[in-house]
């Protein structure tokens, strides 16, 4: 691979963030709602502001978030505040900024999200292909049905279920939350025992919601490939059925689904938000859902963007190493 391909899959990944951020800057700005307005309308209903100083607050943080500049003058440095990675301050949590409440955010996500994905993506694809290899046990086969039966079931459903029946009524595990109330975080091995215990339930309900859609697009791909010249001619020249499995049939059936993988981390990412607050964990899905009750907009707009830059960016890299993965292809230049 030449330099030259990946220069223009970076050029390509800028192009992609510039327009997710011109797009994330103007479809809020059609509207004439004022998010400074709307967040101290909210704080007047609960608190003493006066009318007189009401205004004066709303000119004054309209005018720190630039708010009372023409939309061009907004536009530059909203596009020069992404160049330095600065997504602004939260208007709920003033003076921390947008970043800040990611980062604190994004370990508890990326954990969750990282293991489920990984551990469905491997489990879901070997059981599909195993449910296609016709010299596999019968009962081994047979194995994968219930996997495929759970992929019209949504991961929140599982999650409600799992929390109605696992925690609420047999009380084997938490209810929810990062780890028990009152406990210090530690790098401590009880504290990490603790964390993982309470990851169980949220992870079961990703990986069982989404393996489901591995065994069934593996199985299919399996199918097809139990055809192909280069199977029968290993099987002639009498390699083991292990060696065939691995080297000539699941390799070569797995290439699409690499594919796939980098085109469902979109709906990985949102099921993972959503099951997140489910549980009460404190990731970046429990700091969007803040930030929507409380009507903080620059955190909203901050979250919306830093998904579509990170899902994109993961789709480059995916791209990239896919020639790693078959010599055969090459990126044409």
């Amino acid at each position: 691979m030449s330099w030259l391909i990946i220069l223009k899959r970076l050029g390509f990944l800028l192009l992609v963030i510039w327009a997710a951020s011109t797009i994330t800057f103007f479809i809020p700005r059609l509207s004439s709602r004022n998010p400074v307005r709307e967040r101290f309308a909210e704080l007047s209903r609960t608190g003493g502001f006066s009318p007189g100083d009401l205004e004066i607050m709303i000119a004054a943080y309209s005018e720190k978030f630039g708010l009372n500049k023409p939309v061009w003058e907004q536009y530059i440095d909203y596009i020069g505040s992404i160049a330095r990675l600065d997504l602004g301050p939260s208007l709920n949590k003033f003076p921390r900024t947008v970043w800040e409440l990611i980062m604190d955010a994004l370990p508890w996500t990326i954990g969750l999200l990282l293991v489920t994905t990984v551990v469905s993506f491997i489990m879901g694809n070997l059981l599909g292909a195993v449910a296609a290899w016709p010299r596999a046990p019968r009962w081994l086969r047979t194995f994968a049905t219930p996997f495929v039966l759970l992929q019209g079931v949504p991961p929140v459903l599982l999650g409600v279920l799992l929390l109605f029946f696992i925690a609420f009524r047999l009380k084997a595990l938490p209810l929810g939350g990062a780890y028990t109330v009152g406990t210090q975080p530690t790098w401590s091995l009880p504290f990490v025992l603790d964390v993982m215990r309470h990851q169980i339930l949220p992870a079961i309900a990703l990986v069982f919601g989404s393996v489901g859609g591995w065994v069934l697009s593996m199985r299919g791909m399996g199918i097809t490939i139990q055809g192909e010249d280069y199977v029968n001619f290993a099987e002639h020249k009498g390699l083991g059925s292990v060696t065939i499995f691995r080297d000539y049939y699941l390799r070569n059936a797995l290439l699409p689904q690499v594919t796939g993988l980098a085109l469902a981390l979109g709906n990985v990412v949102t099921s993972g938000i959503i099951i997140e607050q489910l549980f009460g964990l404190p990731g970046v899905g429990s700091v969007l859902n803040s930030a929507i009750q409380t009507s903080d907009f620059l955190v909203i707009y901050g979250i919306v963007l830093f998904i579509t830059i990170a899902v994109a960016s993961l789709m480059v890299l995916v791209e990239l190493l896919y020639p790693l993965l078959d010599p055969r292809i090459r990126h044409a230049s």
